[in-house]
C-alpha cells in the first residue's frame, strides 16, 4: 500500500512540474520567478532549439508556433496554414545572459536576408522573426536589427512583432536533436549548423 501511495505522489509531482513548466511558457506576461521569455523564429525550430539549449543562462527551450491567427484546436498543419512561424521560446535568467546576447545568437544562427525559408526548409513558416514583449525588448530588437544591417550587403528581412499566443509543438518535436541525433536530418543539417556556430554537435 505504501508503494502505491508513493508512486501516486510521484506521478502527481511530475504532473505538477510539467504544468508549471507549461504555465511559465504560456503566460502572456512571462514567468513570475525572475526569469524572462524570448521568442525567435530562425528557420526550423529543431535547429534553433539545439543551439539555444547550449547557451549559458538559457534555462529551458520549447519549440512551437507563433505569429498567425488564433486557433482553438491547433495542430501543426493547421498552425502553418493559419500563418504561424516555427519558433523557439526561451526561458532565461537575465542575470546570466542578457536579451542583447540572445539577439546576437539569433543573428548568428540563421540567414536573416533569406526570403521564404532557411536553406532547404522552404515556406513562410520558416521566416525570420523576433517576437517581443514590452518596450525594452522592442527597442533592443529594433536597434539590433539596424546594427546588423550595417554588416549586410543584402536587405535584412527579419520582422519584429509583438509576441502573441505561443502554441507548443508536440512532444515529438521537443528536444528533437537530442532524441534523434543519428537521423539523416540531424546529421546533415543540424550538426553542421551547430558546428558553424561554434557549438557542440
Amino acid at each position: 500500500m505504501k508503494l502505491h501511495r508513493l508512486l501516486a505522489l510521484l506521478a502527481l509531482s511530475l504532473a505538477a512540474c510539467a504544468t508549471e513548466r507549461n504555465e511559465q511558457f504560456l503566460a502572456a506576461d512571462g514567468p513570475s520567478d525572475g526569469t524572462e521569455l524570448a521568442t525567435f523564429g530562425a528557420g526550423c525550430f529543431w535547429c534553433a532549439e539545439a543551439a539555444f539549449e547550449q547557451i549559458e543562462g538559457v534555462l529551458d527551450v520549447r519549440s512551437g508556433f507563433m505569429g498567425g491567427s488564433e486557433l482553438e484546436e491547433p495542430t501543426g498543419d493547421a498552425l502553418v496554414a493559419a500563418g504561424h512561424a516555427e519558433v523557439v521560446q526561451l526561458r532565461y535568467d537575465p542575470a546570466r545572459v542578457s536579451y542583447d546576447e540572445l539577439l546576437d545568437w539569433f543573428w548568428l544562427l540563421h540567414d536573416p536576408t533569406q526570403i521564404g525559408g532557411q536553406g532547404a526548409d522552404e515556406g513562410p513558416e520558416y521566416r525570420s522573426v523576433i517576437f517581443v514583449r514590452g518596450a525594452g525588448q522592442r527597442r533592443a530588437a529594433d536597434f539590433s536589427r539596424e546594427e546588423r544591417q550595417r554588416h549586410h550587403w543584402h536587405r535584412i528581412k527579419t520582422e519584429v512583432q509583438e509576441a502573441g499566443r505561443f502554441y507548443p509543438a508536440g512532444e515529438d518535436h521537443q528536444d528533437y536533436y537530442a532524441k534523434n541525433r543519428e537521423s539523416e536530418y540531424c546529421q546533415t543539417v543540424i550538426a553542421p549548423h551547430l558546428e558553424r556556430a561554434g557549438l557542440q554537435r
